[in-house]
């Protein structure tokens, strides 16, 4: 059964990708006041202000919109295991196993 979460920011359900989690600890913001920031260190009120004026298209907005509902719950803690994990350690795209780290 996939997994779905909705998002009233954005105002469609859309499908949760658990690589998206790991994204928000590794991608920066490449543009504005937080340029070089990553995504999971960004304010409240920032991710708010995108909020109430439009999120960007594309998956930039797809993420920002993830780390405002983390962040609006006040889940931003659960990301802590994540920041340990560097972006090599990806799945790739469509597996549900995690990655092999080639040692044996």
């Amino acid at each position: 059964m996939p997994r779905f979460a909705y998002s009233r920011a954005m105002g469609t359900m859309a499908s949760m990708n658990p690589d998206d989690l790991l994204l928000l600890v590794n991608r920066e913001m490449p543009f504005g006041k937080y340029k070089g920031r990553l995504l999971a260190d960004l304010p409240g009120n920032y991710l708010h202000w995108f909020a109430r004026e439009g999120f960007p298209p594309g998956e930039l907005g797809r993420l920002l919109a993830l780390m405002r509902e983390i962040d609006h719950n006040g889940l931003s803690s659960l990301l802590m295991p994540l920041r340990r994990q560097p972006v090599a350690e990806l799945r790739p795209s469509g597996s549900t196993r995690p990655a092999s780290s080639g040692k044996r």
